[in-house]
């Protein structure tokens, strides 16, 4: 699979669409704010298209050491079909000596999208993520952390956010 991999401009109308068919808008940034993020160094926000098919997006945050995915979408339509990994993958290639962690939400059996949930951490295993035994609290929702590349180190994560937000976001995050 060769994927094309271009900067989200606030023009792009398709992953804006794709962006607000994967995420509920509790869990949303503006997607202007993060058009604009995008300009400074330590942001990504990535597309990637399978010719002239919009297939999905990443954005993430990234120091000298880390990377922490914020969001990935595949169009809904293309899910299954490894677009996804492909995603992760690039991504992987791109910085193969950093960490890379992501939080998803937790596999809570009483939840109404718990086999939603169960696809997402499987997919995420599935592609060299672990399990980390923590759970982070951001803009009021819990999630649960994951891992590749590395050891998750707590104080680590907390000073990653702490400086990429310039000391504005203080998560909270605990051992599960």
């Amino acid at each position: 699979m060769q994927l094309d991999i271009t900067k989200v401009k606030l023009r792009s109308r398709n992953i804006k669409r794709i962006y607000f068919d994967a995420f509920p808008k509790n869990e949303r940034m503006p997607f202007f704010m993060m058009v604009l993020m995008s300009k400074l160094w330590n942001t990504q926000f990535l597309s990637f298209y399978d010719g002239d098919i919009p297939c999905g997006f990443i954005y993430f945050a990234v120091n000298r050491k880390m990377i922490f995915i914020m969001f990935l979408a595949v169009d809904e339509s293309l899910r299954t079909k490894g677009y996804g990994s492909a995603i992760l993958k690039e991504i992987k290639n791109r910085y193969p000596d950093k960490k890379i962690m992501v939080s998803i939400e937790p596999c809570d059996d009483s939840a109404p999208d718990i086999e939603v949930r169960k696809r997402r951490k499987a997919f995420y295993r599935k592609n060299g993520y672990g399990e980390t035994g923590y759970m982070i609290k951001l803009s009021g929702v819990v999630q649960e952390i994951m891992i590749t590349n590395g050891d998750f180190d707590k104080k680590e994560f907390l000073l990653f956010f702490i400086f990429y937000s310039n000391g504005t976001v203080w998560p909270k995050i605990w051992l599960k």
